[in-house]
């Protein structure tokens, strides 16, 4: 399983993650700062999440294969 990490500290708050991956990703209401809906990826959501974590502006997103 794939597990992913999100540095808030790093998000410039562009979004990209949430649009690669919803079910993954959310976006705080007051600024945007990417959240972190799951940490563990099931195998279906894979491809957007590595997406995601390519198209990342600012590097915020790292993945872990186990």
């Amino acid at each position: 399983m794939l597990k992913v990490k999100l540095d808030q500290d790093k998000c410039v708050s562009g979004g990209q993650c949430v649009f690669a991956a919803p079910e993954v990703f959310d976006q705080r209401d007051e600024d945007g700062v990417a959240v972190l809906l799951r940490e563990d990826v099931p195998a279906e959501l894979v491809d957007g999440v590595r997406e995601a974590a390519d198209i990342c502006p600012a590097l915020a997103i790292t993945l872990q294969e186990n």
